[in-house]
């Protein structure tokens, strides 16, 4: 709990003072209620990365003592063949389970007590990133402790898995786009999604669910296009 914590306040943080760095106010443009904003981004970030430490705990736990998980360290030739695909494989899963457990928590029924919380930074900043009810965080914290079960990654490709999950749950929402329009508005951000993409979902709330790719979006007739970010 505490690793995730520490790494939420230095993703986030480190992401905020880059947005400062550049003169762009993230957040509300009453500085009243941004301040309240960032407090609450924080608080309910706290509560979520103490949910997300537990599974975690016990995944690692699962692997250094009992060897149960599918997490490797030797690295032949197979290994280092298997390494880019497992890190592509696991995050399309994860991609796939944030988009439809996303969307599915947009349905009016369950919106107003699972994700309302996360769509209550309008808009968001760097440290909404894990600002989520713990139902949502709940959701969220399941899906790679549980894949390790099944499908083998070496632990410097999970290290991969994590740091690319951090970075895009951080940079989505922190209020600018950080790619190169080229890349944008090129075969990139017609399949990567960056704070462009993203944005728009904070906007429009029906559109864009998906994490990493834009794949299930553009499948499922959800992708609405992207925000007009100056960049």
């Amino acid at each position: 709990m505490a690793i995730v914590i520490a790494r939420y306040f230095a993703a986030s943080g480190g992401f905020a003072w880059w947005t400062a760095r550049r003169g762009i106010v993230a957040g509300p443009a009453d500085p009243a209620r941004r301040r309240r904003q960032v407090r609450a981004e924080i608080r309910w970030s706290i509560v979520s990365a103490l949910i997300y430490g537990l599974p975690a705990g016990l995944m690692l736990a699962a692997w250094r003592f009992q060897d149960l998980t599918r997490i490797y360290t030797d690295f032949g030739l197979g290994d280092a063949l298997w390494w880019p695909v497992s890190v592509a494989l696991y995050l399309f899963l994860h991609d796939s389970w944030f988009y439809w457990t996303h969307r599915w928590m947009h349905a009016p029924a369950l919106f107003a007590r699972v994700h309302a919380i996360h769509h209550a930074s309008k808009p968001p900043t760097a440290w909404a990133a894990m600002s989520f009810s713990p139902w949502e965080a709940l959701s969220g914290a399941l899906v790679i402790p549980l894949i390790v079960f099944v499908i083998p990654i070496h632990l410097s490709a999970l290290a991969v898995v994590l740091t690319v999950a951090t970075v895009m749950g951080v940079t989505n929402h922190m209020g600018w786009e950080m790619f190169p329009a080229r890349w944008v508005d090129g075969w990139f951000g017609r399949h990567i999604i960056t704070a462009s993409h993203h944005e728009e979902h904070h906007k429009r709330y029906t559109c864009n669910y998906g994490l990493y790719f834009r794949f299930w979006d553009k499948l499922c007739g959800t992708d609405k296009g992207l925000a007009n970010f100056r960049r």
